[in-house]
């Protein structure tokens, strides 16, 4: 397999499991403060990391990035799919939640052709779709009733926005450093969130100021990792692999709380590891193949 995909794979698995820590962390923080503060707080942790590392020589690269408005108007669709995404969760149930965000790697996936003008071989779409088909077993929605409303609306909403500013991700990181975008990302959440701040804002414990700021140092190596992965392999390889969250989810979900998933949790996550690994093997028999065909012109023409 083409090494640089294999990578590209390894580190997005690797930011989506950091991401499902995170949630983990901020699930203790919103018992007592509100989801600006904690947004704030994580994205100054991640601003002040990204300086320590770049200092003066990133924030030149980062005023004159030719990304700085691509962006800005991904920071707004992230931001709108969080909004989307909390208002929704009064009315619904986590699995309920889950499953309807998790229509994202297939908006991916089907943005990456017109958008990035991907070829994209059925053997991705039978593992995008296979993943949806474990998400679907693991939360079991229809068990709950669910019914097309305004909160199931948002969720879409929230899935349709995630996935358009996962797209517009692929086509930055093709033109500017991991770090110079982390920069800049995080420099718009901090004015972004920190209008909301001063409403919502609750003095912090010193133990939750170190949880929050773990919680950034988290969220920065997750973005890190999320960023190179988008630079080194194509959109719809990687999109599967978003809905191994979900398996850390339930994971860290045990190992924190106790709560024991169901079975047909096991059985969503066989399924979730089976869309891993044909992505993998598809992608290592697409890399034979053209290696193959490379040679056989190689030596026809000689």
């Amino acid at each position: 397999m083409n090494k640089t995909v294999l990578s590209g794979i390894v580190m997005t698995t690797f930011s989506y499991f950091l991401f499902s820590l995170q949630d983990a962390s901020v699930k203790w923080l919103v018992v007592g403060y509100s989801v600006w503060q904690i947004l704030f707080t994580r994205s100054i942790t991640i601003l002040l990391l990204c300086l320590v590392i770049g200092r003066g020589k990133l924030v030149r690269r980062a005023i004159s990035s030719p990304v700085v408005k691509p962006l800005f108007v991904r920071n707004l669709l992230l931001l709108a799919a969080w909004l989307s995404y909390f208002n929704a969760a009064r009315d619904l149930g986590l699995a309920e939640m889950t499953t309807l965000y998790y229509a994202a790697p297939i908006v991916v996936t089907l943005l990456a052709v017109p958008i990035l003008k991907e070829d994209v071989p059925p053997i991705r779409w039978f593992a995008v779709f296979l993943g949806f088909v474990g998400v679907l077993i693991a939360c079991d929605p229809l068990g709950t009733g669910m019914k097309l409303s305004l909160p199931v609306f948002l969720a879409l909403m929230a899935a349709v926005f995630w996935a358009i500013g996962t797209v517009m991700l692929r086509k930055t990181a093709l033109e500017e450093t991991t770090l110079t975008q982390m920069t800049i990302s995080n420099v718009f959440f901090i004015a972004m969130t920190g209008l909301a701040v001063g409403f919502y804002w609750t003095p912090p414990a010193l133990f939750d100021v170190a949880l929050m700021a773990g919680t950034g140092v988290i969220a920065g190596i997750a973005q890190y990792a999320l960023f190179e992965g988008m630079r080194r392999a194509p959109i719809s390889v990687i999109a599967p692999f978003e809905y191994t969250s979900l398996v850390w989810a339930f994971g860290l979900g045990f190992l924190i709380w106790g709560d024991i998933p169901a079975t047909n949790v096991f059985a969503g996550a066989g399924l979730i590891f089976i869309a891993g690994v044909t992505i993998i093997v598809g992608e290592r028999l697409a890399h034979r193949r053209a290696v193959a065909v490379a040679s056989h012109g190689a030596g026809a023409d000689a």
